[in-house]
């Protein structure tokens, strides 16, 4: 096990598997977006739905989102260890787009295992990482399983035994008001949180977090998809050829990681431009290409 060669794999973009107290996780740098995208193609996984940032304090937590009271009360009471806070993303938080899914807000934890709190310390930064497993596959608990679902795919699995928990963080999002939710049960459970908060207020569709999709950015203009060609005053977003002037390429090599990654700053460069209509290009639907047509398909639905 090598600590050190871990952080340096982060730092080139590389994927690594770490032990927490839950699961082990899929890491990547959370400040580059290619890295992020590359999570979602090694899992499979089926949508755009955010990951959780860690992190290794309370201190290094407030860099990247506005915490109220209550939150940095369970972050007190619960870090390190097993729970999620959901709040307000701070516009200044090196956290890729892509991790948050475009949302308004960020999920952030503070892992307990001594290897993912000395990976944190040597890589310097905060490190995305859902579940070490295929999508849809039970949650990785040891080095093995994750090498039998992932393979190749992650460029180093640290070791770090069975974990203690084996059961994902519970999850809370705090409102700027200091309303706390229970998203998403898990390793705390209800009356420990509530001891701290207070009685947890009934999950909402508008709320978002890891693995909830009721909530999407869209832009201003309207999107029209499959679009083999621009109309006359449209915006248009291409993927495997150059985009014609005025618009944006996701991916001239249609690299379907490259895509996603720049989905998001793409679509809001477009939609600064002033374009009624963004017309975009037709996406294959094969691997991270699904996703990127779901989240697209979410866009363009009326509101």
């Amino acid at each position: 096990m090598s600590i050190e060669k871990a952080a340096e794999i982060l730092r080139a973009g590389g994927l690594v598997a770490f032990p927490t107290e839950t699961v082990y996780g899929l890491g990547a740098d959370a400040s580059n977006p290619r890295a992020v995208a590359a999570i979602y193609e090694a899992k499979g996984r089926p949508s755009f739905n955010p990951l959780i940032a860690h992190v290794p304090s309370l201190k290094e937590a407030e860099r990247h989102a506005k915490l109220p009271a209550r939150a940095r009360a369970l972050a007190e009471a619960f870090w390190p260890g097993p729970l999620t806070l959901v709040a307000e993303r701070l516009p200044e938080s090196s956290v890729a787009e892509l991790a948050c899914a475009g949302l308004a807000t960020i999920a952030l934890r503070a892992p307990a295992h001594p290897v993912a709190q000395a990976l944190l310390h040597a890589f310097g930064g905060p490190i995305v990482a859902p579940s070490a497993n295929r999508s849809g596959h039970v949650s990785a608990t040891r080095a093995v399983h994750v090498r039998e679902d992932l393979g190749d795919r992650v460029a180093l699995v640290l070791e770090g035994g069975q974990s203690e928990i084996g059961l994902e963080s519970t999850i809370i999002a705090v409102s700027a008001d200091g309303r706390a939710t229970l998203l998403r049960p898990g390793a705390i459970e209800r009356a420990e949180i509530e001891a701290v908060t207070g009685p947890l207020a009934a999950a909402s569709a508008k709320i978002s977090a890891p693995g909830m999709m009721e909530s999407h950015y869209a832009p201003r203009a309207r999107l029209r998809l499959d679009a083999a060609a621009p109309e006359p005053g449209e915006a248009y977003l291409a993927f495997g050829a150059p985009a014609p002037e005025g618009g944006l390429t996701l991916s001239e090599s249609g690299d379907l990681g490259e895509a996603a990654a720049n989905l998001y700053a793409h679509l809001r460069a477009l939609d600064a431009s002033g374009a009624a209509v963004i017309a975009v290009a037709p996406i294959p639907a094969r691997g991270l290409g699904e996703a990127i047509r779901d989240r697209l398909a979410r866009a363009a639905a009326p509101r």
